[in-house]
């Protein structure tokens, strides 16, 4: 069952780099290759569980590759450990020329995600929720 939720929520979402996301360096801005990791994470998290979320913290970021400008890139998340009270998401950016087909794995990170209840309080994630709704599929 834990298998297949973890394949169920992976979530994978593309965005094109345009000259209003680079620094500087022309290159993508460290901070937005960020938020687009926490967003990705924060969507897988909460497909795994089906409960209320939040980043309670970031792992190492690795910057791997440089990522310019008319470039694709790819964020993909995955639950990669499932505790009783946090739940970590593998984030993964891929970089691709959008005008050739050569991909590669630019930015590498882990987030940390904790539940909350009704009143944003951090709670045990509920597993007998998820089980009770995969049944129901």
């Amino acid at each position: 069952m834990l298998e297949e939720l973890i394949k169920q929520s992976e979530t994978r979402q593309f965005k094109a780099v345009f000259p209003n996301t680079l620094n500087a360096n022309e290159t993508l801005f460290g901070g937005k290759a960020m938020q687009w990791m926490d967003e990705v994470a924060y969507i897988t998290a909460t497909r795994f569980t089906r409960q209320r979320m939040f980043t309670v913290k970031t792992g190492d970021i690795k910057f791997l590759k440089a990522v310019t400008q008319d470039s694709i890139v790819e964020v993909v998340g995955k639950v990669i450990d499932a505790g009783a009270v946090k739940l970590k998401v593998q984030m993964e950016i891929y970089v691709e020329d959008m005008y050739s087909r050569k991909r590669e794995k630019a930015i590498e990170s882990e987030f940390v995600f904790a539940c909350l209840d009704e009143n944003n309080k951090p709670k045990r994630i509920d597993y007998s929720l998820m089980e009770a709704e995969t049944e129901l599929v």
